[in-house]
C-alpha cells in the first residue's frame, strides 16, 4: 500500500504496526462488539494487548480493564486508554475484576495471550451474556464449554485478523497523530540483530522490535 510519507517519516513505527500487531488488537476489539456502551477487560500487556487497549479507546469504551503485570508495559497501557490495570491472577484477579465491575464482570473480554489460564480468566471476568474474543494464538486444545457456561450465554469469537481489510480504516488516524500504536516499538535492531531482537522479546527485555535493514 503507498503511503504519503517518506521512508524517514517519524510515522514509521505507528505504519509498520499496521502490517500486524494494531488490526490485530483491532480485530479482536470488533469481534467481541466493543463500542461505547460496552465495559472491556484485556487480558495481556504484550504488544497485541496493549493494541487492543488503543483499539478499544478508539472505539469509545469508557472503561477498560487491563490484565498485566510488567509496569513499563502497563504504564503504556494506562496512556493508551486502560482506566484500571490488574496485576492479580487466576482467582485473585478475577476476583479483582469483579470487584471493578460492581460484581458483574465486562461485557467484552480481548483475550490476547493464548494460554489456558488466559481463556479461563476470560471466562471468569465476563459478564452473563457478553463477549470473549480470542487473538492469543490458542496453546491449549479445549475451550472451557460446560453446562454452566452455556447458561451464562456467553459469546466466543475471535481468531487471525485479517490486517490489510483494516489499514484503510485506521491509516487516517496513524497519519494525523490521533493513535500513536508505535509506541509498542521499544527496540530497534539491524538484519544481523534479529535473532537478538527475538531472544530479547522471549526474555521480556524488549516489548516489540523494529528492524532497520
Amino acid at each position: 500500500m503507498k503511503l504519503p510519507v517518506g521512508e524517514d517519516s517519524a510515522l514509521l513505527p505507528s505504519l509498520l504496526s499496521l502490517s500486524d500487531v494494531f488490526p490485530t488488537g483491532h480485530h479482536c476489539a470488533v469481534t467481541a462488539g466493543v463500542n461505547p456502551r460496552t465495559t472491556v477487560t484485556v487480558i495481556g500487556d504484550g504488544a497485541v494487548g496493549l493494541s487492543a487497549v488503543l483499539a478499544a479507546k478508539r472505539l469509545g469504551a469508557e472503561q477498560i480493564i487491563l490484565m498485566g503485570r510488567h509496569k513499563q508495559r502497563t504504564d503504556l497501557g494506562r496512556e493508551f486508554g486502560a482506566t484500571d490495570v490488574v496485576a492479580e491472577r487466576g482467582e485473585e484477579g478475577v476476583a479483582k475484576v469483579r470487584e471493578l465491575t460492581g460484581g458483574d464482570g465486562t461485557h467484552t473480554v480481548l483475550e490476547c495471550v493464548g494460554l489456558k489460564q488466559a481463556i479461563e480468566t476470560a471466562y471468569g471476568v465476563v459478564r452473563a451474556g457478553g463477549t470473549i474474543s480470542r487473538v492469543g494464538a490458542p496453546q491449549y486444545p479445549d475451550v472451557p464449554a460446560d453446562f454452566g457456561t452455556f447458561l451464562r450465554n456467553i459469546t466466543l469469537t475471535g481468531g487471525v485478523a485479517p490486517a490489510r481489510a483494516y489499514i484503510d480504516e485506521l491509516l487516517p488516524d496513524v497519519l494525523d497523530g490521533t493513535v500513536q500504536p508505535g509506541k509498542v516499538f521499544d527496540r530497534t535492531f539491524d538484519l544481523d540483530g534479529v535473532p537478538d531482537g527475538y531472544r530479547a522479546m522471549a526474555d521480556r527485555e524488549a516489548l516489540k522490535v523494529l528492524i532497520r535493514p
